[in-house]
């Protein structure tokens, strides 16, 4: 049943069935392991942290609030270079005829590996972290990237996209619009598409680079085991096609089925089209249209990408639409730390999940979505830190100047909600 209230709405997921089976297929573990093992080649790779803010859960009553911090990913921000960075790993590969051989960097940069295949094109449409991880991939392996953004695309984003190389087209819509034009040209120049998100007759590519992502969740994992906890309790991840909820979400169902976390998507309400898909009574992906105009640039997606969906419904708890000062309260939360917490850069796409939480754990009109995520203090919250200033112009218009603001009435209060 649907639950709204003025700053947020929530949708429980009424098609999670139990079969699990499908999900652990898309993310057996010698694949995650594969991903792992090629990144840890890429020179200057190292794990990203773990951060834990533990002054801050103790202050809205649960057991811990960390953090993945990909801010401190590789150069580049972002945890999207991860499934970009593998999906050409394995597209290589394939093209080589050596698909289940690993293969290292070292060749896959080699003369011999320069002879065989020259240099290819690959090709993507993005909202700016996917594209600037494709281009920085591909020029490290010495093949040529076209990226297709939209025509509200920050400057900034723009041309971070080409400081790695790329060659970057501007269309007039938005970002599905981006996706389809991509795929006419593509279709047309002999360009290889690496799309995170599905569409019929295309899926190979998307299911590669949300197992690049489980990268950072092996990691998650591991630090996880050296603080004496297993698994979190609960996950809080962000979406736009899905690709990121979907990855974060099959791991945890693939390694340990029914006993997985409590896991919820949350989206901007400009863009929420996972939520839709939830409200919808078919069961099948539904898009949102119009100018998706949201602060969070990396979320801003009106169709969702079929494979991911298809994961999601069978596997997440709870879907979220969220006001942008949702996430401009997260980013300025991260950025003013209490006392003893880390600091950590978060930008708007990654600071999302953290706002929703807050809430959920303090307002009222919320309660019942906090009891139905069973949110107390024995919880151990898993939120993703997607990326970091990818936009320093509005970065600083949020941080500084104080751009969209929480309404009065929904000012944080650590004893509401308790």
């Amino acid at each position: 049943m649907e639950k709204e209230r003025a700053d947020m709405k929530w949708q429980q997921n009424r098609f999670k069935d139990g079969e699990y089976a499908s999900v652990k297929e898309r993310f057996p573990l010698e694949t995650m392991h594969k991903a792992r093992n090629f990144h840890m080649q890429i020179p200057g790779f190292k794990m990203s942290p773990l951060k834990n803010l533990n002054n801050l859960a103790r202050m809205f009553g649960v057991g811990g609030i960390w953090i993945k911090d990909e801010a401190q990913r590789l150069e580049l921000n972002s945890f999207k270079v991860l499934g970009g960075s593998f999906a050409l790993y394995k597209y290589i590969q394939q093209k080589l005829g050596r698909e289940g051989e690993p293969l290292t960097y070292e060749y896959l940069v080699s003369d011999e590996v320069k002879k065989k295949l020259g240099v290819l094109t690959f090709a993507s449409a993005t909202d700016g972290n996917h594209g600037r991880g494709i281009a920085w991939a591909a020029g490290k392996l010495g093949h040529k990237c076209n990226i297709y953004v939209h025509s509200e695309t920050s400057r900034a984003r723009i041309q971070a996209i080409r400081d790695y190389g790329a060659t970057v087209t501007i269309i007039n819509g938005n970002y599905d619009d981006a996706v389809r034009q991509v795929a006419v040209d593509a279709e047309k120049n002999g360009w290889i598409i690496i799309s995170d998100t599905s569409w019929d007759g295309y899926t190979t590519v998307p299911l590669w680079i949300m197992q690049g992502y489980a990268t950072m969740m092996l990691e998650t994992q591991e630090q996880f085991s050296a603080q004496g906890i297993v698994k979190p309790t609960h996950v809080f991840v962000q979406a736009g096609v899905g690709a990121l909820a979907a990855s974060v979400i099959g791991f945890y169902y693939s390694l340990f089925g029914k006993d997985a976390p409590v896991c919820t998507v949350v989206e901007p309400e400009k863009a929420a089209c996972l939520y839709e898909s939830a409200q919808a009574s078919d069961g099948a992906p539904h898009s949102v249209t119009g100018a998706l105009d949201t602060i969070m640039a990396g979320l801003a997606c009106g169709e969702p990408s079929p494979i991911a969906w298809g994961i999601l419904k069978k596997t997440a708890d709870a879907f979220i639409s969220c006001p942008d000062y949702i996430a401009a309260k997260g980013m300025r939360i991260y950025a003013t730390p209490l006392k003893g917490d880390p600091f950590i850069v978060s930008g708007e796409s990654g600071a999302v999940t953290l706002g929703a939480l807050i809430g959920i754990l303090t307002e009222k009109g919320l309660e019942e979505l906090k009891r139905f995520l069973k949110l107390d203090e024995k919880s151990q919250i898993l939120l993703i830190n997607t990326e970091g200033n990818t936009d320093p112009v509005q970065f600083r218009q949020i941080i500084w100047e104080g751009s969209n603001p929480v309404p009065k009435e929904y000012w944080t209060d650590e004893n509401k909600g308790q």
